[in-house]
């Protein structure tokens, strides 16, 4: 079974405060030339913790990264870049408004099934995230 890297997008409204929402999950495996994001923004979360969040800014910034793990052309400079490159940038740590969590790994069947269900169970709180 091949491995794999993933990490949570975070939605950081006031990154002093530390306090985050998930909003979205990227998986990485290279064995299977894979590397997508399925992501989810929750305008009522975000204004719970912060309610002067500029939420369209911050919708707009999360709903590129699966654009940006696919290579989309409209996607910016970062999507010309090859799949590790995209992926690395991607997880680096930065203090901003969109966050990744510290990446973590697994192994797998299918990458497509293990990002189904990281999001499922970490970002839409089902235990399956068909």
């Amino acid at each position: 079974m091949p491995a794999f890297d993933y990490a949570l997008v975070r939605v950081v409204p006031r990154p002093e405060r530390g306090e985050f929402v998930n909003a979205g999950v990227i998986v990485h495996c290279p064995e299977k030339r894979f590397l997508s994001a399925r992501v989810h923004f929750d305008d009522g979360r975000i204004l719970a913790l912060w309610p002067g969040s500029d939420v369209a800014q911050l919708r707009d910034n999360v709903e590129v990264i699966p654009r940006i793990c696919s290579g989309a052309a409209d996607a910016g400079p970062i999507a010309a870049l090859g799949m590790r490159e995209r992926f690395h940038w991607l997880v680096a740590p930065r203090s901003s408004a969109i966050q990744m969590s510290p990446v973590h790994c697994g192994i797998c069947e299918s990458p497509e099934t293990a990002l189904q269900d990281l999001y499922g169970k970490l970002v839409a709180g089902t235990e399956s995230g068909r």
